[in-house]
């Protein structure tokens, strides 16, 4: 959810100020590095696993319940919090080993909290619903009134209108539903930033040591083009066919503090894939001070420095505020757990759903694979350009299984190729490194195999689901509302969705 945030107006020198702090969090960042006092410094931690998992609320009629704070008073239960849009929740998974048996009993835990949470929310008449982007939400479900009461929210919205200084623009073009439909667009206009919250993620976090972190990093942004195309579950936006995991331009576009001429001279977006390998986890807290002017200016009076120098791992407040307002694909994360500072790697790629089971196999296969990279001979980021990797998660967000990607030794190869000759023989190695179970590498990772061979994703049972009811006579509206229903009936029942009828 983010920082507490109570101010409402800022003044010149609150950005001053705030930009000082940043800047001296950054040195203590640097000064931590080259000291060896994070935690970890120098020996792998105990592989956890912590994931954020963000859900839509729906009515009895599948359409958008702007409820989240009579569901949350509902649920009564703190691993549950408020998200950005009043048709938002999100539940916090709290970080576990990530070995031997625990790794299906995380899912056995996620699975029991959910469906008490729906049990709670369906005594006020609300249905929780864990999929990539609700297909019922249209236009007029973005005005400013549905942001959700959390005044975080309130300010960061007045603050991107303030740097953008006119409406927010959605342009995409979409991927037509069949070989005789013609593609889709979306274009239109927002006054908010209630766009971003039709983008309800999957956010995997991996503590690491300070010296392994660039090797995490940029294994992580090396293969979020495979990790969205074999994923993929947000189609549908304000009733249009749009991309195979559409939150990826929405993301991009709704938090977009750019008008068109600073586009123009390159200025760099808020949501960001990045532009070059790094060596060190500083070189991505520097970017993020060096580029990015405060959204969110909110100083205290603590001096990262002196707490290092008193002997004490400093909060860094501003600077974990100021990072929380860039938003990488993959974001490096400082935190301090009882006096005691480590870094992890979130990963923020992957959509909600569609079922637990399914969530348990993404985020198995994601770090499978970045262990098992990470433990090559030879980096793959040092075999394939930057470029590269940033156009793979544009092509596997657009087209998931047809979509072509790039990688070193292979050439040109499709999403489920890639994964059944290289990727999966890969996470099978980094679980097993890790010390998951073989019932929990065979259970999860063969969720993904069942995908490249139907190649079937939630996002693609849901175009089927659609145009198969179009076929029959029903409108989009009704097709929409008509598949949503059976999509959460399936859901409940809990098979991955690879095994999903039409």
């Amino acid at each position: 959810m983010g920082a507490e945030v109570s101010q409402q107006k800022f003044s010149g020198s609150d950005r001053v100020r705030f930009r000082s702090q940043v800047s001296r969090g950054t040195d203590a960042i640097a000064r931590m590095l080259t000291d060896g006092l994070f935690t970890d410094h120098g020996r792998p931690p105990e592989p956890l696993l912590g994931m954020e998992v963000e859900l839509n609320l729906i009515g009895a009629d599948a359409e958008p319940a702007m409820a989240n704070t009579t569901v949350l008073e509902a649920i009564a239960d703190p691993d549950f919090q408020t998200e950005l849009g009043q048709f938002n929740v999100e539940i916090n998974v709290s970080p576990r080993p990530f070995v031997g048996g625990d790794t299906v009993s995380l899912e056995q835990t996620l699975r029991t909290s959910l469906n008490r949470a729906e049990a709670r929310a369906a005594s006020t008449g609300n249905h929780l619903v864990m999929i990539g982007m609700l297909p019922t939400l249209r236009r007029e479900h973005f005005t400013h009134q549905w942001i959700s009461t959390n005044q975080r929210y309130s300010v960061l919205n007045e603050q991107i209108f303030a740097a953008r200084g006119e409406d927010l623009e959605l342009d995409i073009a979409g991927v037509p539903l069949s070989a005789r439909t013609s593609p889709e667009r979306l274009a239109t206009t927002s006054d908010s930033i209630l766009p971003e919250a039709a983008c309800t993620s999957l956010q995997l976090h991996l503590r690491v040591a300070p010296e392994d972190f660039a090797a995490h990093w940029n294994a992580a942004q090396s293969i979020a083009g495979v990790q969205v195309a074999l994923a993929g579950n947000s189609p549908f936006l304000a009733e249009r066919a749009l991309w195979h995991e559409t939150r990826i331009p929405v993301f991009e576009q709704a938090t977009d503090t750019r008008p068109l001429e600073l586009r123009n001279q390159g200025v760099r977006p808020r949501v960001w894939f990045g532009e070059r390998w790094i060596t060190t986890i500083f070189d991505l807290f520097e970017e993020n001070t060096r580029y990015f002017p405060a959204l969110l200016p909110v100083s205290t009076d603590v001096d990262p420095l002196a707490e290092l120098d008193a002997g004490r791992a400093p909060e860094l407040t501003e600077l974990r505020l100021h990072n929380g307002t860039v938003y990488r694909w993959n974001r490096p994360v400082y935190d301090v757990i009882d006096g005691h500072a480590h870094l992890r790697v979130e990963n923020r790629v992957l959509p909600a759903g569609p079922t637990v089971v399914d969530v348990m196999a993404n985020a198995a296969f994601y770090y499978g694979v970045v262990r098992g990279l990470v433990e090559a001979d030879r980096p793959l980021w040092s075999q394939m350009s930057f470029d590269a990797a940033r156009e793979n998660l544009a092509a596997g967000a657009q087209w998931g299984f047809d979509a072509q990607l790039y990688w070193p030794n292979i050439g040109w190869v499709s999403p489920d190729e890639l994964a059944l000759r290289r990727l999966l023989p890969l996470a099978e190695k980094g679980l097993t490194s890790f010390g998951v179970s073989e019932k929990a590498r065979r259970r999860y990772l063969g969720v993904i195999e069942g995908r490249c061979a139907t190649r079937q994703t939630g996002s693609v049972w849901q175009r089927r689901a659609v145009k198969a009811r179009e076929d029959a006579g029903e409108s989009r509206r009704q097709a929409l509302h008509g598949m949503l229903a059976d999509y959460t009936t399936l859901m409940h029942e809990g098979e991955p969705v690879h095994s999903w009828p039409l």
